[in-house]
């Protein structure tokens, strides 16, 4: 627990530098390597040890936030409407040249006697999990750069991160002091339906919270009915993404995707509520606006 507070201590306030203070590409290309460091986690966890789909994987990791931040730069500089079809094109673009890579290597793999008598070829389920640690997962949590590079983005882009954080937090510390009914035993032993309760007022306390500082230091004005909403969606979410990936490492048998991290884990420990917060955050912003210019 010790090692669990001093990490966060030192690595929050460098994260929030990057969110708050630092232009978008600086958030991008921390992004990608994050992505990179999870989808070798992923990959790793479920077994996946083939070198050259390791390496497919991973660029495809790492370009992926690059292409949705190209896609918005070329809209703010241009001021076209044609971003979407920029983001669609790069995207494709990755997802075909990936396919191909992944689905060569699959027919390859038949002609390697070794690897067959081993059990150690490429199977087709492996497609898949490829495609969702190098395109999906970095995929969904660029919706930070998309939130960032909105107006006001430096304030949007904490949005994920409150919820996330808040509803994290206070799912632990309800949980470990009253905690008692199990709300999910065979997926995650440790969740108990006191804690997601507690999780979800601290989502939706947290984003009240947020939401006062802004009316009082910016000229923008604040719906806190919305936020409200954003709370309840974001506990929401953040609960369910924590769950989803503690499934995936109950079937892959393991405590923690990786170990970068003392206290914490790995890249994909900490990032895989955000997986599933990001984009409904920014969904919800434009859906949903909570902060009127």
């Amino acid at each position: 627990m010790k090692t669990r507070i001093i990490v966060s201590a030192i690595l929050l306030p460098i994260f929030f530098v990057i969110l708050f203070l630092l232009p978008p590409v600086v958030l991008t290309l921390v992004l990608s390597v994050i992505c990179a460091i999870a989808a070798y986690e992923l990959l790793h966890a479920t077994k996946i040890i083939n070198k050259r789909v390791l390496v497919y994987t991973l660029i495809a990791a790492i370009f992926t936030p690059i292409a949705v931040y190209m896609s918005l730069a070329f809209h703010i500089v241009t001021r076209t409407s044609f971003s979407i079809m920029t983001l669609i094109t790069l995207l494709l673009s990755i997802f075909f040249f990936l396919i191909c890579l992944l689905l060569v290597e699959f027919l390859l793999t038949f002609k390697n006697k070794k690897a067959i008598e081993s059990g150690k070829q490429l199977k087709l389920i492996h497609i898949p999990i490829s495609l969702a640690a190098g395109m999906l997962i970095p995929y969904l949590l660029s919706a930070l750069i998309s939130l960032k590079c909105m107006p006001s983005g430096h304030l949007l882009v904490l949005l994920p991160i409150i919820a996330a954080f808040m509803t994290d937090s206070g799912a632990y510390f309800v949980g470990v002091t009253m905690g008692k009914t199990k709300a999910f035993p065979t997926i995650s032993p440790n969740k108990t339906v006191e804690g997601c309760v507690g999780g979800a007022i601290a989502g939706i306390l947290g984003m009240l919270i947020y939401g006062v500082i802004l009316s009082l230091t910016t000229p923008l004005i604040i719906i806190f009915p919305a936020l409200i909403l954003y709370g309840i969606i974001g506990a929401i979410v953040t609960e369910s993404g924590d769950l989803v990936f503690s499934f995936i490492k109950r079937k892959c048998g393991i405590k923690d995707f990786g170990k970068i991290m003392p206290g914490h884990g790995g890249a994909m420990d900490r990032f895989d509520s955000m997986t599933f917060t990001a984009p409904a955050m920014y969904l919800l912003v434009i859906l949903v606006p909570a902060v009127i210019y």
